[in-house]
């Protein structure tokens, strides 16, 4: 066996290092040729743990070695004392001999787990600040993002809606290597982003998460990087956060993990980037994507910051951070008042915790204003300390709440306490706003959301000569101290700078300080600004009457004279209304008139804007009487989105004047964010006849026997086939859609289905055949994103097909070997299904074919050589190697780079009839369409193209432009 150090764990790992070394494999390469954890092999490598003789047998495997002089390190390991230590996730392993250096990799993976795995909670612990801190482990939950399916059925045309679907954060992010996050202040974008570095540092990614296991996560918020000068290149990533480890880092260490694909980095705060240099810092990200495709990215952002699209073109997935359900509020509360009691010093205390929480929660539940204000985890987190701050007593608006926190948070923590002069220091609560409110202002100015220490002190030096109750008790510097270590609203992320808890408290404070410093025409320059947003609302909400009417009536006025700015600003002007405590009825009207010229909305991204203004858009919501086509679905969505009583009653008159015919998509849709039952008797009933229904919770499951019978029904989440079937109806179910759905292993209930015509599977991930399809009349089917190596060679067996979308990667090396049958009509293929396009010939009847990846030469004439074809959808293409297409009448193209190739179009379908360009994901944005003029009477549509050029040379029938342009007040 050879001799056995006194430690024979560390004599163990130190061979296991040495082969890992000689076979020159990084920890990541060691986890993908075992196939065990992160974890699993850092412990091995380090000697923190004796692993076991599975471990010892895969790594001796991976590493080319014998494994029975490990498995005898191994044994004498065992014999070996041990002394152990408890930490709060698992039981660590102390050594009583020498041990092994840790790695530099693994010194950093333990910073990043201590760096990122606290929160600070607001009021969670009043008598002791510093107690007000919550771990992660405890205090992350998983929300609902939702991702809007968009392809070109989802374009904007008539008849055609888009697809948005709603999961939990790791279903969300399972399968995407790219991400965009929006999402509202204090929705918990930067928690989720911590949550991804730490579970990903700890090798503890839940299961969906599984491809994104392995990777080192470099969190990088650029409130941080941009008050620090220049983005940082890789080598500069830790140096740029202050992490402490940086001048210890290996050389190249960075550029090696994201050349490797190794890499997740977490980039927090685009809303957080001056407006004129988001343009620099999506250059940079796109710097970054160009030299490390395989690295993975997440990027946040307020929702307003940045336009739909904004890196489309670096194939982004676009997620939303939905509000918290009924059931997530009741989840925070619970938790919130588990994390205090823990904190709290007496058995009474406790006691009194319990019954808060008990009374809480049903008022949460009963009062759907409340709910509406509790829908975030920060302002959730506010109201539980607020509530138990009162005893039970909640103010009701939202202004009214952040001056009660502020109270709470300030003074009447310590006075009733009993802690007088904590550091030497007391301040009022008047004295301790006056000071934060210069500091929040002049972060506001600059913007920025962090500041130098020394700065922050100065700013209190410069303000106590003004102050001299204060100045008397102490120099500036310890009253920064007092505020940092008293106030409850400050941090101090690193020694040498400060930051508010949360940017709400700091837009609040700054806004009150702009009024008292009667800054009107800056707040007002500023004012299309998305980062001044909130401080417009807030600063009208703090001003006296005359003050806010003559803010708002400046919002108009700077409004009506630039046409770049006009909707953004006069619909602030209107969502400023609601904060205003008195507002004369003249500047109430003007308002208002500007506010219904942008109405009703004509799109998704309008209806999204006006949704937050909050209820009070839904009395200037026009409808239905009068609406255009496509003004009708983005109403409802966002009277949906608002929420609420009031909203509820909107829809409920709105649904009356539609049915009975068939129900929009936007109504079907509101269904998530009201009650279930009511909402499918009030609302949905009347179209039962013509309803293509979501179910994505029990509670809409078990309303559906309100709406039997069901001909078109889609169920997202892990809902049981029995659950599935239950409310079905056999002889009418024909189209069913299972999205998301991590349990079902099998489809033999489909065949209880006899009425079955279309189905659609995505996303279960426990699927990995449709073996139980074969035989069925299915004559339309969807597959998406199946596990790899599934098998789809029942499609043989689908006499009656004819349409077939193919969203997911295929077993074949081409299309020649695909089995579907001969007479398909319609085939839709993703870009990503890495499955050539030869052989596609052989099915000769298609009339409608969609393709997302550009066929080679050779394909490009299969493609001309179908006799029937008249429909082609393409994106990500080269019309310069296509064959001419004579029975292609209608196009649709969504082009990825500035040049939409359009010169090329009349040469290659000259008997086009139709053509739709979705701009969306082109840059620049600008399209000219003057080559389309030499093909007579053609119908052109144009989506998200800003700028368009040659629309002059069109008939104006001819021209269809989505969302369709406001002129004149049109």
């Amino acid at each position: 066996m050879g001799d056995v150090h006194e430690d024979p764990l560390a004599e163990l790992a130190f061979r296991l290092r040495t082969l890992r070394a000689r076979k020159r494999l990084q920890i990541a390469g060691l986890v993908q040729r075992t196939g065990l954890g992160r974890t699993t092999v850092s412990q091995a490598l380090n000697g923190h743990k004796v692993p076991s003789e599975a471990t010892l047998v895969a790594l001796a495997k991976a590493l080319g070695t014998d494994v029975e002089p490990l498995l005898a390190l191994r044994e004498a390991a065992d014999l070996v004392p041990q002394v152990y230590e408890a930490s709060p996730r698992r039981v660590t392993r102390r050594l009583v001999g020498p041990r092994a250096q840790p790695s530099f990799e693994e010194r950093y993976l333990s910073y990043v787990t201590e760096r990122h795995s606290q929160l600070t909670v607001v009021g969670l612990d009043l008598g002791r600040p510093e107690r007000a801190r919550w771990p992660l482990d405890a205090a992350y939950l998983s929300l609902e993002l939702t991702e809007r399916q968009e392809d070109w059925s989802a374009s904007g045309e008539e008849g055609s809606r888009p697809s948005v679907v709603v999961k939990r954060a790791e279903h969300a992010l399972a399968g995407c290597r790219r991400v965009l996050l929006r999402g509202l202040a204090g929705s918990g974008k930067t928690t989720l982003l911590q949550w991804l570095a730490v579970a990903t540092a700890r090798d503890e990614l839940p299961e969906e998460l599984a491809d994104w296991r392995g990777r080192i996560p470099f969190v990088l918020p650029l409130r941080t990087l941009v008050r620090r000068g220049p983005l940082p290149e890789p080598h500069d990533f830790l140096s740029a956060v202050g992490a402490p480890l940086a001048g210890a880092q290996p050389e190249g260490w960075v550029d090696g993990l994201l050349d490797r694909g190794e890499a997740l980095v977490l980039v927090d705060g685009i809303d957080e980037v001056p407006q004129e240099h988001r343009g620099a810092t999506r250059d940079w990200l796109e710097r970054l994507l160009a030299a490390y495709g395989d690295a993975r990215f997440v990027v946040t952002t307020r929702p307003s910051a940045v336009p739909e699209g904004w890196l489309t073109p670096s194939h982004f997935t676009e997620l939303s951070v939905r509000p918290m359900s009924p059931v997530d509020i009741g989840v925070f509360v619970h938790r919130w008042h588990t994390a205090a009691r823990h904190n709290a010093a007496t058995d009474t205390e406790r006691s009194q915790l319990d019954d808060l929480e008990a009374a809480l929660r049903f008022t949460v539940r009963a009062q759907r204003d409340l709910a509406q204000l509790s829908s975030t985890p920060l302002m959730c987190a506010l109201i539980c300390a607020l509530h138990r701050d009162r005893r039970g007593h909640l103010p009701h608006s939202r202004m009214e709440l952040y001056a009660a926190a502020l109270s709470m948070l300030l003074v009447r923590r310590d006075l009733e306490r009993s802690i007088d002069v904590p550091e030497g220091i007391r301040l009022t609560e008047h004295q301790s706003i006056q000071l934060l409110q210069r500091l929040a202002y002049w972060l506001i100015r600059n913007r920025q959301t962090e500041m130098e220490r020394a700065t922050a002190t100065a700013l209190v030096d410069n303000a106590l000569p003004a102050m001299q109750a204060v100045a008397g008790q102490g120099t500036a510097d310890q009253v920064m101290t007092h505020l940092v270590g008293r106030s409850g609203l400050l941090r101090q992320p690193t020694m040498d700078t400060i930051d508010f808890v949360h940017r709400t408290f700091q837009d609040y404070l700054g806004a009150k300080a702009a009024i008292e410093a009667h800054d009107f025409p800056l707040l007002v320059n500023n004012a299309h600004d998305d980062q001044w947003e909130d401080v417009i609302r807030m600063a009208v909400a703090h001003a006296r009457p005359a003050e806010s009417t003559d803010l708002l009536r400046r919002l108009i006025e700077r409004g009506d004279t630039e046409d770049t700015h006009r909707g953004r600003l006069h619909l602030l002007a209107a969502a400023s209304l609601q904060y205003a405590t008195e507002i004369e009825p003249d500047t109430r009207e003007l308002v208002e008139q500007r506010a219904r010229a942008l109405m009703p909305p004509r799109s998704r991204e309008e209806a999204t804007a006006l949704a937050v203004l909050g209820p009070g858009i839904l009395d200037l919501l026009p409808g239905p009487q009068g609406l255009e086509h496509d003004e009708v679905g983005p109403v409802i969505q966002t009277a949906a989105t608002i929420g609420g009583d009031h909203a509820y009653a909107f829809l409920s008159r709105f649904a009356q004047s539609l049915a009975p015919g068939p129900a929009p998509y936007e109504l079907v849709e509101g269904w998530n964010n009201f009650d279930a039952a009511s909402y499918a008797c009030d609302i949905l009933l009347p179209f039962k006849d013509h309803l293509l229904l979501n179910v994505t919770t029990h509670d809409q499951r078990n309303a559906l026997k309100s709406l039997k019978p069901i001909s078109k029904i889609q169920f997202q989440e892990s809902f049981t086939a029995e659950e599935i079937i239950e409310h079905l109806s056999p002889e009418h179910t024909q189209s069913l859609t299972i999205h998301s759905n991590h349990t079902l292993t099998d489809l033999k209930f489909t065949r209880q289905l006899s009425a079955l015509k279309d189905l659609s599977i995505a996303e279960c991930i426990q699927l990995t055949h449709i073996n139980d399809l074969a035989g069925l009349p299915i004559s339309e089917l969807h597959l998406l994103q199946f596990p790899d190596e599934s098998s789809f060679d029942a499609l043989a067996s689908l006499p009656e097909l004819t349409y077939l979308a193919l969203y997911t990667r295929l077993p074949w090396d081409s299309l020649e070997s695909m089995p579907a049958p001969l007479g398909l009509t319609t085939l839709r293929m993703a870009r990503w299904i890495d499955t050539p396009l030869r052989g596609i010939s052989k099915w000769q009847l298609l009339k409608s074919l969609v393709i997302n990846a550009g066929p080679n030469p050779a394909e490009w004439r299969e493609i001309s050589s179908l006799p029937h074809l008249t429909e082609l959808h393409i994106s990500e293409y080269d019309l310069a190697q296509a064959a001419p297409m004579p029975s292609v009448t209608r196009l649709q193209l969504s082009p990825v780079d500035a040049d939409a190739q359009l010169h090329l179009i009349p040469e290659i379908f000259p008997n086009l009839k139709n053509i739709s360009v979705n701009c969306r994901a082109s840059l620049p944005d600008i399209t000219d369409i003057t080559p389309l003029k030499q093909i007579e009477g053609l119908q052109v549509s144009l989506y998200h193209a800003d700028n368009i050029v040659g629309l002059e040379e069109f008939n104006p029938d001819n021209i269809y432009l989505y969302p369709r342009p406001r002129i004149a007040g049109a």
